[in-house]
């Protein structure tokens, strides 16, 4: 059975706060304590080993910390993720960015987990410099692309939606259509590129806020939007790697602040649910393993691409 990859970035209520330009993310609100020992349960029912980006800022605090612990207890994958869960890494420099990737790595390993070797930028947020970063530290994959024509729409509804000075060039742009949506190597770094799985041919998002905003509108059209998608990637040859969140399990109670997020008027165990469903969909077609495992499936030739298609 060909591999198929789950992987979950473990972004945090302040984190979104921040993003969002609400001064309230100051305080560092957290929900892990909530969202972890939930997500960690669907998967254990399905018996899926999956991969888990972490932001550094969160392993230095012990909520953070714990959740790190409770991860690797569980067998599951720890992935670097940035210290600070800006998505806006572009901005960096060179120096500014290889900072970024050590305090991360260094709150991650104090944490309990191993070193990390696989990375991806916040807010889909990728360099060449990065790329040549990640590399010379020894990590054997990014997971930073998501090839999809709808990152100005998000853009557009992130900027009339967030508070003034929030980040305002989020997402990318329509050329991010062009970006390949099956696995490839970085031309002259040697990394994998694992890119987020969007919906082969038309290049819309499949995870799971999107699927949360179309089960809000009708849950059996959000299933059957999930099962066309595997579907076409069935027919496609493509090795789908599935993005989750940990508002894919959060109700808006849970949540406070972020009543912009899309699907966050579903209930919790609503979510779970959904949640657990997709997983078992998934299964069906798929062998389904964490992000590391998916790359170490692929075969040894991947296709090269050159850096000018990210930033």
């Amino acid at each position: 059975m060909r591999p198929a990859s789950v992987s979950l970035d473990l972004d945090n209520l302040w984190a979104y706060l921040k993003t969002h330009g609400d001064p309230a993310w100051e305080s560092r609100p957290s929900f892990l304590a909530t969202a972890v020992p939930r997500l960690l349960d669907v998967f254990g029912e399905h018996r899926l080993t999956t991969t888990v980006f972490v932001v550094g800022a969160d392993a230095e605090r012990d909520d953070g910390a714990q959740a790190v612990h409770d991860v690797v207890a569980a067998g599951h994958e720890v992935a670097n993720h940035s210290w600070g869960h800006e998505p806006w890494l572009h901005r960096y420099s060179r120096s500014e960015l290889e900072a970024e990737l050590v305090r991360a790595e260094d709150a991650i390993v104090a944490a309990g987990a191993p070193r990390p070797v696989g990375f991806r930028g916040p807010g889909y947020s990728v360099t060449p410099a990065l790329l040549e970063i990640l590399a010379a530290r020894g990590y054997r994959y990014d997971a930073s692309t998501l090839p999809t024509w709808i990152g100005p729409l998000a853009r557009a509804y992130h900027n009339r939606t967030a508070a003034r000075g929030a980040a305002e060039d989020l997402f990318g742009g329509f050329g991010k259509v062009l970006a390949p949506n099956t696995p490839f190597r970085w031309h002259g770094t040697g990394l994998v590129e694992l890119p987020v799985t969007t919906m082969p041919l038309l290049r819309v998002p499949i995870h799971g806020a999107y699927l949360l905003q179309l089960h809000q509108i009708s849950p059996r059209l959000a299933r059957g939007y999930f099962r066309a998608a595997l579907r076409l990637c069935l027919l496609t040859g493509t090795t789908p790697s599935l993005l989750l969140h940990p508002t894919d399990v959060l109700s808006g109670a849970e949540a406070p602040g972020m009543e912009f997020f899309p699907g966050m008027a579903v209930p919790g165990a609503e979510k779970a649910a959904l949640l657990g469903w997709v997983l078992s969909v998934l299964r069906e077609h798929f062998d389904v393993v964490g992000t590391g495992a998916h790359v170490d499936r692929l075969p040894g030739l991947l296709r090269e691409r050159r850096t000018e298609l990210c930033g």
